[in-house]
């Protein structure tokens, strides 16, 4: 199906981690810890106020582990119902260096507080899985992702959010079918970018990412698909670019150019352009990142009150795509 829309969507899903996202691959997740809680300090309230002024609902793929305000090991062993998976790039035990303790104590691994917030406002809150194995790798077996589906529902269940929507850990795809056994509609797939097919070496699909965002090109737009499984498949338009290393070198205004230029393809199209960002990425450079950000909300925004735009979360994209409403007659 690759049908066009009654018009335009603007869809932002934001992978919502803290230090869950990367903890996995650094001896020492120090450093991580310290963005996490710049994160949480100056990133998170002034984002979601952000959206919360403009009444934009976004989709806020949440690690699981954050809706805990305290976890305790027993026998050693923290969350002995979790299947640790195997990965082979971590030798250690998968969550070794997680902490006991409170959300007072480890607000880098711990935040009910945050999403109690984020259930005070009108956004969206969906799965990122529970620690972020990553599903595709070899190391995730079925009874991994299943048990991680499993506590991210129950938890969420406890906190009244029922989950509709699903980010893969680094976006890489696996056991798909879970997802429609533990009641999710929607996930976000890769972007459909050339840069980023198997084929192309991951040198030069990482150097033409980073010429797209530099020169301002709109990035893909998609439309959503239902899988075989009955999950609608919503994939990802482009990210927002972190300004870590060499791609700090790219002026914010370029960054800004590119979203907003994947916005008006999309009201042309009337297809649909679906940026994802993480919030620990704006730790980087919090002021910068979030005027630039704005720009961007303000251009959608500005869209939507002239009648080309809708602005819609994952979930209500499903809901409306499994109703006929999304797609032009």
């Amino acid at each position: 199906m690759n049908r066009t829309l009654r018009r335009g969507v603007f869809t932002l899903s934001l992978d919502f981690e803290l230090v869950w996202g990367s903890r996995d691959l650094m001896a020492d997740p120090s450093a991580l810890v310290e963005e996490a809680h710049i994160t949480r300090e100056q990133v998170f309230l002034p984002l979601l106020t952000m959206l919360e002024d403009r009444d934009i609902r976004a989709t806020w793929a949440t690690v699981g582990h954050l809706f805990l305000d305290h976890a305790t090991r027993t026998d050693g062993t923290l969350h002995p119902d979790l299947v640790p998976p195997t990965h082979a790039w971590r030798s250690r035990p998968w969550l070794e260096e997680v902490p006991a303790g409170t959300e007072a104590q480890h607000p880098a691994w711990y935040g009910r507080t945050l999403i109690d917030r984020l259930l005070a406002s009108n956004q969206e809150v969906g799965s990122h899985s529970f620690t972020h194995p990553i599903f595709g790798d070899p190391g995730c077996s079925r009874d991994t992702a299943a048990t991680e589906l499993a506590r991210c529902v129950a938890e969420a269940k406890a906190r009244g959010i029922t989950l509709e929507s699903f980010v893969f850990p680094r976006n890489v795809a696996g056991h798909v079918d879970l997802l429609a056994q533990h009641g999710f509609t929607c996930w976000r797939p890769k972007e459909p970018a050339w840069f980023g097919h198997p084929a192309v070496p991951t040198p030069i699909s990482r150097l033409a990412h980073l010429a797209e965002v530099a020169i301002g090109r709109a990035p893909p737009t998609v439309v959503p698909v239902k899988d075989r499984h009955g999950l609608w498949q919503i994939a990802g338009s482009a990210t927002f670019l972190p300004a870590h290393g060499i791609r700090k070198a790219i002026p914010m205004r370029q960054r800004v150019r590119r979203a907003v230029a994947g916005i008006d393809q999309a009201i042309t199209q009337r297809r649909i352009s679906h940026l994802y960002v993480h919030p620990i990425n704006f730790a980087a450079a919090p002021k910068r990142m979030l005027a630039a950000f704005e720009h961007i909300l303000d251009a959608a925004v500005d869209r939507r009150n002239t009648g080309q735009l809708d602005i819609l979360a994952m979930g209500d994209i499903a809901r409306e795509a499994e109703s006929g409403a999304l797609f032009a007659s």
